[in-house]
């Protein structure tokens, strides 16, 4: 229905507007391009993704996929790979109907990082896919690859033409975490990538961002007056960030040693849920207020000293994972017995501002830890008085609203409730919400939401330079230091990790929650 003629000036209709955000938004015409196609996370997570997408109807019907690679594939035999991968790791169901029409746009493009002629092929391809599929020159670069090969991939797309963009057109370029291994590499890649792309066609993927719990701590925190008032120091006692997993290297053993736990999670994964938890309301949710915010908090934070004691690292040996009886570190399969790569990690941080004086951000994550699972924990104050005697309060521990990320995803809140009797006893109970019971419809993996963010121009959910130089500004400190304090602490699998972990909290009367 339209509005009528005498509508209040400045009136507009809600269904047709296009800033009101509860409304699916659908990407315009577009190409995305894969370097690194034929890896895992574009077969496990990428084109799954991008079929999961086409599928809700929110991909354009002229849009393109190319993959990059050294095979010599023709555009069906690269379509047929990348069916199999949608078949096998998409979301939603599979129709042959979809695939069909999203099959349309695939191309395969042969050539090697190092190759000129591959990536004038490229080239090639994208100017014909602008008549064949009406893409509009728009396109966005996906890097699956090392770091390493950044610099040499954004020389050939800046030679080539592909990274420029036209008054009625864009380029844009996704680059996968790791930022860099330390401040010194972060800025230097930053300075390889902003030679060819502007800082806002620039979109660093944090796939934990894309998740509906993690945004959903803005929903919580800003949409409820309930929790606003006690969000500070005068009422919470500390917040504890884990990210925990069951299994082992495995395969990743070749790469993850020299990387660590540290480099793999915190410096991106737990600082950036930090700053979600620690920052001020931003003014509106668009992506510069919502970095302005992020930025800002992350200026105000600082390690806690001494690091010795406000840190803890370690490896996991053998043990009992669940049923299974698995083998430690030291015996991975390709893994240098003699290397001192954490797989454990642990620190604690501090918000220097009003808001958080005084409270401690414990941030920890392991490999061969009890469970999967990762989690905020926003651990209350105690009551100043409790009117019961030990006796009544036994079991009685701090209030806590826990955020839980995955696997179950919702929030629980934690408090004391009078156990039915005649006896006056008190004892700790969980009031839970569940995603998966609250909504009906499935939350959508986060690649799905951030690869539809990048071909929207929509960069709230991507940290931005300085946000990653800031993260590793906080880490440098606690590597230098561990490269000189000789190896890691070693835990036993299936446990919750190591001696130093539980003493880094014990010094202050702390515990770690056991999830």
């Amino acid at each position: 229905m339209s509005p009528s003629t005498d509508a209040p000036a400045g009136w507009v209709n809600p269904l047709r507007d296009p800033r009101d955000r509860r409304l699916p938004r659908i990407a315009g015409s577009a190409g995305l391009v894969i370097f690194g196609v034929t890896g895992d996370l574009s077969k496990k997570k990428l084109i799954p993704a991008v079929y999961d997408l086409a599928n809700r109807g929110l991909l354009p019907p002229g849009f393109a996929l190319v993959g990059f690679g050294r095979r010599r594939w023709t555009h069906a035999e690269f379509a047929a790979f990348a069916r199999e991968s949608a078949r096998e790791g998409c979301r939603t169901p599979f129709r042959d109907d979809v695939w069909e029409r999203l099959a349309e746009g695939l191309r395969f493009v042969t050539g090697s990082f190092d190759d000129d002629a591959g990536f004038d092929a490229l080239a090639a391809q994208l100017t014909a896919l602008e008549t064949e599929r009406g893409t509009g020159g728009n396109y966005a670069f996906y890097l699956s690859i090392p770091p390493d090969d950044f610099p040499t991939v954004c020389r050939h797309l800046e030679r080539t033409g592909c990274a420029r963009a036209t008054d009625l057109s864009w380029r844009r370029v996704v680059i996968e975490k790791p930022f860099g291994h330390d401040l010194a590499s972060a800025r230097e890649l930053n300075e390889v990538v902003a030679a060819v792309f502007p800082e806002d066609s620039v979109f660093r993927i944090d796939h934990y961002l894309g998740k509906e719990t993690v945004q959903n701590i803005l929903a919580l925190r800003f949409a409820n007056q309930l929790f606003e008032p006690v969000w500070n120091g005068n009422h919470v006692d500390h917040v504890q960030i884990t990210m925990a997993e069951d299994i082992g290297l495995g395969g990743r053993a070749g790469y993850y040693d020299g990387i660590g736990a540290a480099r793999d999670v915190i410096q991106n994964h737990l600082i950036q849920l930090m700053a979600l938890v620690a920052m001020e309301e931003p003014t509106d949710f668009s992506a510069s207020a919502l970095r302005a915010e992020k930025i800002k908090v992350l200026e105000s934070t600082s390690l806690a000293l001494p690091i010795a004691e406000t840190t803890a690292r370690g490896q996991y040996a053998g043990g009992w994972q669940g049923s299974e009886q698995v083998v430690g570190l030291k015996e991975e399969e390709g893994y240098d017995p003699a290397s001192t790569t954490e797989t454990f990690a642990a620190l604690t941080l501090e918000v220097h501002n009003r808001r958080w004086a005084g409270v401690p951000f414990y941030l920890r994550t392991g490999k061969r830890l009890g469970r999967r699972v990762t989690e905020i924990a926003v651990v209350f104050r105690r009551a100043p008085h409790l009117p019961f005697d030990a006796t009544m309060t036994e079991e009685l521990g701090k209030n806590a609203l826990v955020i839980r990320v995955q696997p179950d995803e919702g929030v629980t809140l934690r408090f004391g409730s009078k156990v039915p009797g005649t006896a006056m006893e008190v004892r700790d109970v969980n009031m839970d919400f569940a995603y998966g019971e609250a909504f009906t419809e499935s939350s959508p993996e986060a690649y799905e939401r951030l690869i539809l963010d990048v071909l929207l121009g929509e960069p709230s959910l991507f940290p931005v330079s300085r946000e990653v130089e800031l993260s590793w500004e906080l880490l440098d400190p606690v590597l230098e230091q561990w490269a000189v304090s000789g190896p890691p602490e070693q835990y036993q699998s299936g446990t919750w990790g190591p001696r130093g972990a539980d003493e880094m909290l014990a010094r202050s009367g702390r515990t770690w929650r056991r999830p």
